[in-house]
């Protein structure tokens, strides 16, 4: 008598189990499939087809989707759909058993993501999430679905269906814009590629981006989009800075040349200027000047007119000396 008492315990669970959580359980149905769409980050914005009373659309998703937190479904109705309120409904399933080709009527096996009539008005926006921790909320003017769709569960299917008997030659002649959009999370990715000069292949550096260090700058770091600063300190290379811009679900690849410690000075002078450094000329070149660090005398030298100053060079530093009236020396 108790092991009667408690199956049948357990199955009035069960069956409440069911009734609360219907997307649980697979179903079978008969649609037409009328095309595919496929969420890619290339259209931010989505796609848009036109339905009838009775069409369903595939939803593909691109093989990258860790930008992508949910989906939005907005559904646009003629006019003419108020005067047939509550004779449609709306449905998104998952784990299709098959996928099924376009514009063909076709029986799935699926699971019920959804099911509800259409709303009493001209729009209807609906998303779901696809993680646990996505970050979405419902407003007066969206409904966010309870049940996060995970990307393996994918495609899945979007069905307009009527659930009144018999349908009028007005409704079947009504046709709804459906737009298909996904909706991403406002990060994108940082992949810093460092090249060392073969001279010093084993030199120690720290990558930071916004004074945070980076632990594995080659690997792929989440980053909230935007504009970030990039630093590169090291007491074997020259240091370097770089300003980025992270995009909302785009990967950016940052290439960062090492190069050693030796100060290098620019000239910007007139092509008749005579330059020396330490009172030895300089032969002109496109590439800067590579000297020791210390104290040096630089001078530039136009016809009868002279200028010159002592400048301290340091380790690891850029010096860009300009002659315009006067000489400028300038740190970078």
């Amino acid at each position: 008598m108790n092991n009667a008492n408690t199956c049948l315990s357990r199955g009035m669970f069960f069956a409440l189990f069911l009734l609360i959580n219907p997307a649980l359980y697979a179903e079978k149905i008969h649609v037409f499939v009328k095309e595919s769409i496929v969420l890619t980050s290339d259209a931010p914005l989505g796609t848009a087809v036109s339905l009838s009373h009775d069409d369903s659309e595939l939803i593909f998703l691109q093989e990258d989707v860790r930008f992508i937190r949910g989906i939005e479904f907005e559904l646009t109705a003629p006019q003419s759909w108020l005067s047939h309120q509550g004779s449609l409904a709306f449905g998104i399933y998952s784990n299709l058993d098959r996928i099924p080709d376009s514009n063909l009527n076709v029986e799935l096996d699926c699971t019920q993501i959804v099911f509800e009539p259409l709303p009493d008005k001209i729009q209807m926006v609906y998303q779901i999430p696809l993680r646990a921790q996505h970050g979405l909320r419902g407003t007066p003017y969206l409904t966010l679905g309870r049940t996060p769709v995970p990307p393996e569960d994918f495609p899945i299917l979007f069905r307009l269906t009527h659930i009144t008997k018999g349908v009028n030659k007005e409704l079947e002649a009504m046709r709804f814009n459906l737009n298909v959009k996904p909706i991403f999370s406002d990060e994108g990715a940082l992949i810093i590629n460092i090249h060392k000069p073969d001279f010093l292949p084993n030199g120690n550096y720290t990558v930071l981006i916004d004074e945070q260090v980076l632990e594995n700058p080659g690997a792929e770091s989440l980053v909230r989009e935007g504009e970030h600063t990039v630093t590169l300190l090291s007491t074997d290379y020259r240091g370097e800075n770089r300003r980025v811009v992270i995009e909302r679900g785009k990967t950016l690849h940052l290439s960062i040349t090492l190069h050693d410690l030796t100060p290098l000075i620019v000239f910007e002078a007139p092509a008749q200027a005579r330059i020396f450094v330490d009172n030895a000329p300089i032969t002109r070149t496109n590439t800067p000047l590579a000297v020791e660090p210390g104290v040096h005398d630089i001078r530039i030298q136009i016809s009868d007119y002279t200028i010159s100053k002592t400048v301290s060079i340091e380790k690891g530093k850029t010096y860009r000396v300009a002659f315009i009236v006067d000489m400028q020396v300038t740190e970078e």
